[in-house]
């Protein structure tokens, strides 16, 4: 069966939700409507491309993902369908389809309204258009590029690393832009130390799971996105050090410390 999958700013309860659904089951009948991600931020284009980015592709190839994030369209920023990786993705050209692929799209195709005025009407249109076999070409006027934004990217000294955070996850952890081939590129076979937000929060390895440290102590793995992930085993680590999208994390060159970092 076709997957459909809504990427949103709207809360739960939000009449928009009830709106786009509605037009997906009538246009789309027999398509499965998924909320992949709500509460998006307002605007917030990182936010979203984060999660679409290491999301999309545990959905079946040709799925439909509507992106209404920062949607509304106006000069420049067209509604688009981007076909990339066996998906399809319907949304706004505001540099969010280049952070979500950082590669080449297939086929972008700028979207007819055909007199349509409603947003949401339109990718609803799209995204029926899309499953019942269209030529993508059928539905707009091709176009070669979209809307470059260039992700935020951890910067390499000599035996330095610095990144930042670019998630906080619910449970309070915070995800670095710092990748596991960037971290082993700079520091194999060398002692460093991980620090955030000051001097007297760091840690020196690497763990596995959370588990492996004891309660209160703060760690550093990295996930199943290969992005560097700073917690705390038992404990929300945003809200015990402040810590934000845009705060720093700094790796240096350290001697092992001799007892480990518990704040608690």
């Amino acid at each position: 069966m076709p997957v459909i999958t809504l990427t949103t700013e709207w809360k739960s309860d939000d009449v928009y939700n009830g709106i786009i659904k509605g037009k997906l089951s009538s246009m789309c009948p027999g398509a499965i409507i998924i909320d992949n991600a709500g509460r998006i931020p307002a605007f917030n284009i990182s936010h979203a491309s984060f999660i679409i980015r290491n999301t999309y592709n545990n959905y079946p190839k040709g799925s439909v993902h509507i992106i209404c994030v920062h949607s509304e369209a106006h000069e420049n920023q067209d509604h688009l369908i981007v076909k990339a990786k066996d998906h399809f993705f319907i949304g706004t050209d505001n540099g969010i389809f280049n952070l979500i692929l950082n590669s080449e799209p297939d086929e972008i195709v700028k979207l007819d309204h055909q007199g349509i005025s409603d947003e949401l009407e339109i990718f609803a249109k799209a995204a029926s258009d899309i499953l019942s076999g269209k030529n993508l070409s059928d539905l707009g006027t091709s176009v070669k590029t979209i809307s470059e934004r260039i992700p935020l990217r951890a910067t390499i000294d000599k035996d330095v690393i610095i990144g930042s955070i670019i998630f906080i996850d619910s449970y309070g952890n915070a995800i670095s832009n710092i990748t596991r081939e960037v971290f082993y590129r700079v520091f194999e076979n060398k002692d460093y130390r991980i620090l955030i937000q000051s001097n007297k929060n760091y840690t020196d390895q690497i763990s596995q799971k959370y588990s492996d440290v004891p309660i209160g102590e703060m760690l550093a793995r990295f996930n199943q996105f290969d992005l560097l992930e700073i917690s705390i085993n038992g404990a929300d680590v945003s809200e015990l050090l402040s810590l934000s999208v845009g705060s720093v994390v700094r790796i240096d060159l350290a001697t092992k410390a001799a007892s480990p970092n518990r704040l608690f």
